[in-house]
């Protein structure tokens, strides 16, 4: 039989709380995107968020130093691969206000990140872009990035936050 009124008032409650923690810590990483272009950077920034809920690392775009390859996502898990432990990395999540390319989805990937969030999609980057070559992006999901792995990382997404998310790559690019 179905599950209860009582869990399934508790599950809303949970899904809502889940929200409101995902959409602030996605509000963080705009922020993170800001700074970025700040220093003179592309505009995008990530953060890990541990199991209890606070920040752990925050990762930027390197693209001075790294080229295509020096990407927020990239950096940051690497970086966590390097201080954690696996087992501690699929307790936390990722965040980023961009869908992750496949470079960066592939290393959280590896770096076993067990969960990840963002706003826009890739594709809606890709509007913003254009044909700028600073930032070539790739139609792959980070879906099919992951399904092709031996285990699974969760992903939630929120296009309500899409605006939100690309606010700092408008006239940027």
């Amino acid at each position: 039989m179905g599950k209860s009124l009582r869990n399934q008032i508790k599950e809303h409650a949970m899904s809502k709380d889940q929200k409101a923690r995902d959409l602030k810590f996605l509000g963080k990483s705009v922020r993170l995107s800001i700074q970025a272009k700040e220093r003179g950077e592309h505009p995008f920034g990530a953060l890990l968020v541990g199991p209890d809920g606070d920040v752990i690392l925050t990762g930027f775009n390197s693209f001075k130093e790294h080229k295509g390859a020096g990407h927020a996502e990239t950096n940051l898990a690497r970086d966590a691969a390097s201080k954690f432990d696996p087992e501690f990395l699929r307790k936390c999540t990722l965040y980023t206000s961009i869908e992750p390319c496949a470079m960066c989805a592939a290393t959280a990937y590896w770096a076993e990140i067990g969960t990840l969030v963002y706003g826009a999609t890739e594709a809606d980057l890709a509007v913003v872009v254009g044909e700028n070559p600073e930032n070539k992006t790739l139609d792959l999901p980070c879906h099919n990035v992951f399904d092709a792995g031996a285990w699974r990382v969760a992903v939630r997404s929120y296009p309500e936050f899409k605006e939100e998310a690309l606010a700092p790559h408008r006239g940027y690019w």
